[in-house]
């Protein structure tokens, strides 16, 4: 399967300028996270490894599901929700969109199997590994894995993976392999340079 961390959000932005939490709930995406995904969604279309992807999976989030709506323009493919791959508990970006005003906005998704509120109220990073593990188990029991884009987070990635990446960076990933590990970054030089 493929997974890809989101493009570049407002969050982003303001923490990597002052390493504080700027009070931003579900953030979106800022222009340059718009343009690091069509890029990265070209990089995908490449790829011997995106051949046969059937859908998107993204987490809640507003700047996941921004990212898995520009992809799924550029590849042709649905998006599913997934609220298993959503982002550690941390700070404020991590306080979701109620289920029913994500509806409002992406009409096309599903979103019943969530609660109104479905995001976790906190986590540690013990907390996100034991979740990541749950998702790569479901991931390795199902016959379509390798057929799967994954749009998630970088806590997400890093406990299902190991790997901190910077936005829309793009890794494939093996579920059967041993937690937490199984991912090559795929991402171009440039991309992976620009954390």
């Amino acid at each position: 399967m493929i997974l890809i961390r989101h493009g570049e959000s407002e969050f982003n932005v303001h923490y990597a300028a002052t390493r504080r939490d700027p009070g931003i709930r579900d953030p979106k995406l800022t222009d340059k996270g718009h343009t690091q995904v069509r890029d990265a969604a070209r990089f995908i279309a490449d790829l011997e490894a995106a051949r046969g992807l059937t859908t998107i999976l993204s987490s809640p989030y507003t700047r996941t599901l921004q990212t898995a709506e520009i992809l799924a323009e550029h590849l042709n493919l649905p998006i599913a929700v997934d609220v298993q791959i959503g982002e550690h508990a941390h700070f404020t970006c991590d306080i979701g969109t109620p289920r029913s005003q994500l509806r409002d906005l992406w009409p096309s998704v599903t979103f019943d199997h969530l609660d109104e509120e479905w995001w976790p109220e906190g986590e540690d990073n013990s907390a996100v590994s034991t979740r990541a593990a749950g998702f790569r188990s479901h991931a390795a029991g199902r016959d379509d894995w390798h057929r799967l884009l994954i749009v998630s987070h970088w806590g997400f990635i890093r406990g299902l993976t190991g790997h901190r990446v910077p936005n829309a960076a793009v890794l494939r990933f093996d579920p059967l392999a041993p937690h937490p590990t199984g991912a090559d970054i795929l991402s171009p030089a440039e991309l992976a340079q620009d954390a």
